[in-house]
């Protein structure tokens, strides 16, 4: 617990978790706005699963958040003091991965929600009460997933050790990558169906249940993944750890 307090000190001294975190509930909660304000113009009616509609622009905030938790230790020089605290290196890495996870689930849950009820009063009379288990998923998940996202982020902070390549990987492959390589002939379909993004969300949309069947439009498109929602988390959580591992690894065996 001590950990984490320092931890959440060195954390939350800097502006960064602030500007983010409202990035991160701007990015879902104006595309909720705006898919709601169109329900007289679309073909596309919202749904539920429309207000959650900004979720890769806001999950790459989280990311980019999540790695400059350890990466402007590594460019400021603090991470130093860290590693003399903790000579041990594992227990202050976790303690870091935790509170940032924790960070971001309680991000997640109030970008997601705000999300919704914007929509709901913009559009009152569009059907957005959240009245299955698909709802509250593809709703309530979005901050699990972000949490398991910002413990993949700190792995590969770790990892990487700097800002600018940090940020580029975590921005480029959620928005690029994954699409990019559905479009190598031969095996990119078949390997796209077991990439992480991909995997978890089938987690949050399932079937469409959420988008009233649909598949894309103002809303998720739906995973190719062979995983149940309940195989697909843990299988991005077990991602998300192993990446997280191999950046403690890598943290106690170079030089800081």
């Amino acid at each position: 617990m001590h950990l984490i307090a320092a931890e959440r000190i060195k954390f939350f001294s800097i502006a960064t978790p602030f500007v983010c975190g409202l990035a991160t509930i701007v990015a879902l909660v104006l595309p909720a706005g705006l898919v709601a304000a169109t329900v007289t113009e679309s073909r596309l009616p919202p749904t539920v699963a429309s207000t959650q509609f900004g979720f890769p622009f806001a999950l790459v905030v989280v990311l980019v958040l999540a790695a400059l938790a350890v990466t402007s230790e590594y460019h400021t020089g603090t991470v130093h003091s860290t590693f003399q605290a903790v000579p041990g290196r594992t227990a202050a890495l976790l303690a870091k991965a935790a509170l940032v996870a924790g960070y971001a689930f309680a991000l997640g849950e109030a970008a997601a929600f705000a999300a919704w009820l914007v929509a709901r009063l913009v559009a009152p009379d569009a059907d957005l009460a959240l009245d299955s288990p698909a709802d509250w998923t593809i709703v309530a998940g979005t901050g699990v997933v972000f949490a398991l996202a910002a413990v993949c982020a700190v792995g590969l902070g770790l990892l990487v050790r700097h800002t600018a390549g940090a940020v580029a990987l975590l921005v480029g492959y959620p928005l690029v990558f994954e699409d990019v390589v559905q479009l190598v002939p031969g095996a990119g379909p078949a390997v796209h169906r077991w990439l992480p993004l991909n995997v978890v969300t089938k987690f949050l949309s399932g079937t469409g249940g959420a988008n009233g069947g649909r598949d894309g439009g103002n809303a998720h498109v739906l995973s190719d993944s062979p995983l149940t929602p309940g195989w697909a988390l843990a299988s991005f959580a077990a991602f998300g750890a192993l990446v997280l591992a191999a950046g403690i690894t890598a943290a106690r065996v170079r030089d800081a």
